[in-house]
Order: C-alpha cells, then sequence, then structure tokens
C-alpha cells in the first residue's frame, strides 16, 4: 500500500519525461544554431558538469537564471572546440528552455494537488542548491514537505543514501513510499536499493534510444500524464 510518494524534478515535473538535452537540443534549432548533434552532446555534458563543480548558481537564482548560466557554459565549450555563436543567443535558448520547464510545470499542478490531498508528498532531486527557488517561483514548492537537493544535503544521485532521505523526510517504511522519476540509472536503481516502490517515466531519452531492454522498476510510463492511474492502481 503507497501512503507516501517522492519526487525526482529535472526530467520529471520540468519536462514530463524527456530528458533535457533533447528540450535544449531543439531549442538551439529553433534559434536557428547549426551545430552537429554529438558536439552538442558534448557540450551539454560540459555545462552540467560546470554547474555541478562551479559555485555558479546562487540560492536565489530561479529557472530562467540557472538556464542562462547553462547555455552559457556551452557557448564557452563550444567556442573552445572552434564554434563561435552570437551570444545574443544565450538568452533566446535561455528564454525558451524557461518557458517550457514553466508550462510542463504548470501542467503537473492538477496532479500534485490531487496527490497532496492524499498523501505526504517529498522531493529528491540532484540539483544546484536553489531548487526552492525554482520551486517557489514556478508555483509548486507548498506541496511538499520536504526537498531533498543534492547540493544541500551532499549526497548525489544514483547513491541510494539521498533517496533514504527522501524516506526517512516523509517518514514512513520504504515499502509504503513510491518513488517517481525519469531516470532508470539515477532514480530507479537506487529507490528500489531503499526498498521503495518506483514509477519509471520511460519517456524520450537523449539520442531516441531506449534506454534499457529490461526494467526492475514496478511501473513503467512514457509520461507524467499517467502517474495518476497508477497511483490509483496501487492504493486501491
Amino acid at each position: 500500500m503507497v501512503k507516501g510518494i517522492i519526487f525526482d524534478y529535472g526530467g520529471t515535473l520540468d519536462t514530463h519525461g524527456i530528458h533535457w538535452a533533447n528540450v535544449i537540443w531543439e531549442k538551439y534549432q529553433k534559434h536557428g544554431v547549426k551545430l552537429e548533434k554529438d558536439l552538442f552532446g558534448e557540450a551539454y555534458i560540459y555545462g552540467e558538469r560546470a554547474l555541478a563543480l562551479q559555485p555558479l548558481v546562487k540560492p536565489e537564482h530561479n529557472f530562467h537564471d540557472v538556464m542562462r548560466l547553462k547555455i552559457a557554459q556551452q557557448f564557452i565549450f563550444l567556442k573552445e572546440k572552434g564554434v563561435i555563436l552570437d551570444e545574443s543567443l544565450i538568452e533566446k535558448i535561455a528564454s525558451s528552455c524557461n518557458d517550457f520547464a514553466d508550462e510542463k510545470v504548470r501542467g503537473a499542478i492538477p496532479l500534485l494537488e490531487k496527490l497532496y490531498a492524499r498523501f505526504p508528498l517529498v522531493m529528491v532531486s540532484n540539483f544546484y542548491g536553489n531548487l526552492a527557488s525554482v520551486l517557489t517561483t514556478f508555483g509548486i514548492k507548498k506541496y511538499f514537505s520536504h526537498i531533498i537537493e543534492s547540493a544541500v544535503v551532499g549526497v548525489r544521485k544514483p547513491n541510494a543514501a539521498i533517496y533514504q532521505l527522501g524516506v526517512d523526510a516523509i517518514g514512513l517504511p520504504a515499502e509504503c513510499c513510491v518513488v517517481v522519476g525519469d531516470s532508470y540509472s539515477k532514480d530507479i536503481i537506487p529507490a528500489k536499493a531503499t526498498g521503495c516502490q518506483t514509477i519509471w517515466i520511460n519517456g524520450l531519452g537523449w539520442n531516441d534510444a531506449p534506454l534499457h531492454s529490461a526494467s526492475i522498476a514496478d511501473h513503467e510510463i512514457q509520461n507524467l500524464s499517467e502517474v495518476e492511474e497508477i497511483i490509483r492502481k496501487i492504493t486501491v
């Protein structure tokens, strides 16, 4: 019986199962950036690592701020590879990404409201120390009793210890908690190791390739919109 729910944030609530590399790549295309996809993939990874390792993101930064910083780091990498881009594109791409996330998070609010009325909700996420500001800006912080954020607690997925912190925060046995996340390796595997039930949003991964041929997830869906029906079935 499920009595509490733990949500991932990035790729789950803000894209509904679409890998962020896909979202940013599409915005590059929208704004006319000519670039090999493999090189973009390298730039994407560079940007992710830069924000994780350097104190670029401040606690007060919202998601738009994060995207500006992330795209700027990608442009730095591309410049080093000989790809010179108009820096005015940083703001255009960042704004497009922020608008996308805003739309998706707003689309998740009806689901969160229904679940919040019935269950304690906790968020467990790899993020940069400003997740509370991001959730406040998007209007969903109020739904979560606790936010377990890697940059704050000092533990990152896929370390199962971060999900144990989520279980401890929710105050229930792990087997009574269900984890909802989009990453098989960073959400599903560590959540299962902790003893939680799992709902894997196996949506659009980077390069459009299936991530795994076999899954240990308890439930596998394609989009966040399917979560409510799964919760209904496993709480009957």
